[in-house]
């Protein structure tokens, strides 16, 4: 063999080891690209699903905070309930001479001034009497059989309920007709 086949079959497999060589590194290019793709796919996922995670809890947490808000009188309405209870009984003695009627009087102001307050948060009564029994609203404490009325009807209010907006606060005690 020459000189010149010799050069010859060494550049052809010079040339065949280049390509051999270019086709791996381009398959490693390859791969590496794949690869990072994979890893951003990935990244990008996981930023997205944090995201939504931190949305719901910035709407979950700004929700609480509403409803907070709503019902914030309601451990203070809760307690003057019974005060009020005790007003509305002593409103309810009968006065024999004028000192006890303008005490009555004074007691009446007051216990107005006290309703208006608690309607300035939200603050109903529960209707009770001639109303069908709601066991949301209504807590039954006697059934009677009273002839003239329907079934189920609240007959006697025997403790007022109150509302705090759209919350029952404290249920009205009823006497149910059978």
């Amino acid at each position: 063999m020459s000189e010149k086949e010799v050069q010859q079959e060494t550049t052809e497999e010079l040339n065949q080891d280049a390509a051999v060589e270019s086709e791996e590194t381009a398959e490693t290019e390859t791969a590496v690209e794949e690869n990072w793709q994979q890893k951003a796919e990935e990244a990008e996922d996981k930023y997205l699903r944090l995201r939504a995670e931190f949305d719901n809890y910035r709407r979950r947490i700004q929700k609480e905070n509403e409803t907070l808000q709503k019902y914030r009188a309601q451990n203070v309405v809760t307690g003057i309930l019974p005060a009020l209870d005790n007003f509305e009984r002593a409103l309810n003695i009968e006065t024999t001479n004028d000192e006890s009627a303008s005490l009555l009087k004074g007691m009446q102001m007051v216990h107005s001034s006290l309703l208006e307050a608690l309607k300035a948060e939200g603050v109903e009564m529960i209707e009770s009497v001639g109303q069908q029994f709601d066991p949301n609203l209504h807590q039954a404490v006697m059934q009677v059989s009273e002839e003239g009325t329907e079934s189920n009807t609240v007959i006697e209010e025997l403790q007022k309920g109150y509302k705090l907006k759209d919350r029952v606060i404290r249920p009205s005690m009823v006497k149910v007709n059978e």
